[in-house]
């Protein structure tokens, strides 16, 4: 056996998450050389200034991790799902997750208890444009400002008055043991989350037999299960930084229960639409789901899909 080499990019929280898949293949695998970790910079980590939409979607963070894992420089990638985009490179294959951590959204603000107490034209932070519609939605009268950064930044702009409220992953709180400094954490019908939104998967080469197999032994069924019914949302409807898509599974007793929701970028128009079934039917629920949400929306998605 070798020693995995396990990449990553290098926020607190990315490195909390890899620590954590490097214990767990330790325990699965006692035997084998201990994973190193590599620490790796991505061009989403190094331009602060700018839409993630304007410097390759989401993907800017994962795609260039992977692709250090196709050159050999790295044998597995560590994700947040939510930022993995559902069309991977060739040879690389998602092979894990880790169970799920809370998957909704919190929100923080000093200056109200919810979404509806806040003042009258404030200015609020929010570098997801999944978020900034669902906030417009329901209140349009706001200014949502970019606000990107990691977790400690984001709260610091926050505590610093640069904007009155901002929203942030609940599961990344938790991990960074921050969770008390949320003013409230909001259920789906306030918030529906990004699909894969609390959990971590992990990529490798498709032909690594090694870390497949290694990896086999750290994977949570059912996290994977339900991630993948709503990425299979995402798929149909070819989700990126410039579509606001929120996408939730939820798993009791072999059914899967999702949610999917897609809106306009100003938050005026949306489409819903939930299916339940079998969770081995999940991802044909998350196809058809996606396809309701496609016919409603129109080519463009409400306007948010560039022509």
């Amino acid at each position: 056996m070798r020693s995995l080499r396990l990449v990553t990019r290098g926020s607190p929280l990315a490195l909390w998450q890899a620590e954590i898949v490097k214990a767990g293949l330790v325990a699965a695998c006692p035997d084998a050389p201990e994973p190193e970790i590599v620490v790796v910079r991505t061009t989403g980590d190094r331009v602060r200034d700018r839409a993630l939409a304007e410097v390759g979607g989401k993907g800017v963070f994962t795609k260039e991790i992977d692709r250090l894992v196709l050159d050999r420089e790295g044998d597995i990638a560590v994700h947040s799902m939510k930022d993995v985009e559902t069309v991977i490179d060739d040879g690389i294959t998602l092979a894990a997750m880790l169970p799920r951590e809370d998957p909704r959204d919190a929100f923080l603000s000093p200056v109200a208890g919810c979404l509806a107490d806040l003042p009258q034209g404030a200015v609020v932070g929010s570098s997801s444009i999944r978020r900034k519609a669902q906030v417009l939605r329901q209140r349009p009268d706001l200014e949502v400002v970019l606000f990107r950064g990691n977790v400690d930044t984001r709260l610091a702009k926050l505590a610093s008055g640069e904007v009155a409220a901002t929203w942030l992953a609940a599961a990344g709180l938790i991990r960074l043991g921050r969770i008390a400094e949320a003013t409230a954490v909001l259920d789906h019908d306030a918030m529906l989350p990004a699909a894969g939104q609390g959990a971590v998967g992990m990529t490798c080469r498709a032909d690594d037999t090694e870390a497949l197999e290694r990896l086999a032994a750290v994977d949570h069924g059912d996290t994977h299960r339900t991630v993948n019914a709503e990425r299979a949302v995402l798929e149909v409807l070819d989700g990126s930084c410039r579509s606001p898509i929120a996408a939730f599974a939820n798993l009791t007793d072999g059914t899967l229960t999702l949610d999917a929701l897609v809106l306009s970028e100003d938050g005026r128009r949306h489409a819903a639409t939930r299916r339940s079934g079998p969770v081995a039917e999940g991802v044909a629920l998350g196809h058809d789901a996606g396809a309701e949400l496609a016919e409603a929306a129109g080519p463009d998605l409400f306007g948010s899909r560039p022509a």
